[in-house]
């Protein structure tokens, strides 16, 4: 059986990895306003904050790759749709199950939440290091 090898720049990628990890403490903590980020969470009137959430994501993807490398810049919407769909799931999840703050399920579904979110930049820096 042929083994499969792929080559992968280790600094540009670490950096890349690190810049998108940056990036998404900026878009989670310093974008999103608490209205945000209650409104996302909303059984009904979600759609709007959680896209305006998404979208902080995507832009600051789009600018990275517009200065990295112009042609990926469709990882933006590709980001969007991502952190979309994580972000809403973690939200279903979370009210089908009625977890509150004090439930230790709500901590580990936000701990999966991020740890999907970080699957995502590793993606990112390798799209933006092999594509």
């Amino acid at each position: 059986m042929p083994s499969a090898s792929l080559s992968v720049p280790l600094v540009p990628f670490l950096l890349l990895a690190a810049v998108l990890a940056l990036k998404h403490v900026v878009a989670d903590f310093l974008f999103q306003t608490g209205a945000i980020a209650r409104g996302k969470e909303r059984r009904r009137g979600w759609l709007g904050p959680l896209a305006l959430h998404a979208l902080g994501h995507a832009g600051l993807t789009l600018a990275l790759a517009l200065v990295v490398a112009p042609r990926l810049w469709w990882l933006a919407p590709v980001d969007f749709a991502i952190h979309f769909a994580v972000d809403r799931g973690k939200s279903v999840l979370g009210h089908r199950l009625e977890l509150s703050r004090d439930d230790v399920r709500f901590w580990w579904l936000i701990g999966f939440d991020q740890f999907l979110h970080q699957l995502t930049n590793l993606g990112l820096a390798a799209a933006f290091v092999t594509l």
